[in-house]
């Protein structure tokens, strides 16, 4: 492979000419390849382009956000949300990942849905059907008030759309021991694996269950708080929260309800 020396943040590194290439003439549907994010295993599963990253992180309700402290990693759990290119989470005020993202330091959010148990006639060619979605950018704090607060609204209406117009605002001291966080997507990329089995020829007659044992997450029935008065019904912004639908489905029709109600 034809490959070029690069600066990469700050060590050198090499990239082929054909990313060289790809990032002289960016793609507005699609993000940099870059040696960041470009997929060096089964490339063949990955994807660059917007639809495909967005299409991993509306799925889902949570994420992991990985960073270093004074040379220690971490990783921590959290809820996000997608405005455009842009990601937020959000926290205690307290948070000590928060705390030291006031100033901007490097990040790595991921996403991932497990799927599929795939079940191979050998141990090597056992595997999962997922999908996955992995984003680098410079996280920051939110801290202009009318972007706080507009981030706030956003947390509960891009799950719920339009379940603010019935809730009380946030106090003063609510908004201030929740700290809120926004990351713009530098370099993304989406890794899906689906399907059957893989098996080497030779194996295919051995005389060995091998198949793909679906995984989904439901929901249940909604179980009201017993403290609701008497004659408050099912809400009509949670229409599609309807018992039996898979999640990854209720929270993209959200995502798109949240996006046409903000156009």
């Amino acid at each position: 492979m034809d490959l070029l020396w690069t600066n990469c943040t700050d060590y050198p590194c090499r990239i082929s000419r054909q990313e060289a290439s790809m990032n002289d003439r960016p793609d507005p549907n699609s993000f940099p390849v870059t040696p960041r994010n470009r997929a060096k295993r089964l490339h063949e599963r990955a994807a660059y382009d917007r639809e495909a990253v967005y299409g991993v992180l509306d799925a889902a309700l949570l994420c992991h956000v990985a960073y270093v402290i004074d040379g220690q990693p971490y990783c921590t759990p959290t809820i996000h949300w997608r405005e455009g290119d842009w990601l937020y989470w959000h926290g205690s005020s307290a948070s000590r990942m928060l705390k030291t993202q006031k100033e901007g330091i490097p990040v790595c959010l991921t996403v991932a849905h497990l799927d599929g148990l795939v079940l191979a006639r050998s141990g090597f060619h056992h595997s999962a059907n997922y999908r996955s979605a992995m984003c680098f950018g410079t996280a920051r704090i939110i801290d202009d008030p009318q972007e706080k607060a507009a981030a706030l609204k956003a947390v509960v209406d891009r799950f719920y759309p339009g379940r603010t117009e019935l809730l009380r605002e946030n106090d003063p001291q609510e908004a201030k021991g929740t700290m809120v966080i926004g990351m713009r997507i530098e370099e993304a990329t989406a890794k899906v694996r689906s399907g059957g089995v893989s098996d080497d020829p030779a194996d295919v007659d051995a005389a060995v269950w091998a198949g793909v044992i679906p995984v989904e997450t439901r929901l249940g029935a909604p179980k009201i708080c017993p403290k609701v008065p008497d004659g408050v019904a099912y809400p009509d912004h949670l229409a599609h929260f309807r018992e039996g639908r898979r999640l990854d489905e209720v929270l993209t029709q959200s995502q798109a309800i949240y996006e046409k109600l903000s156009d």
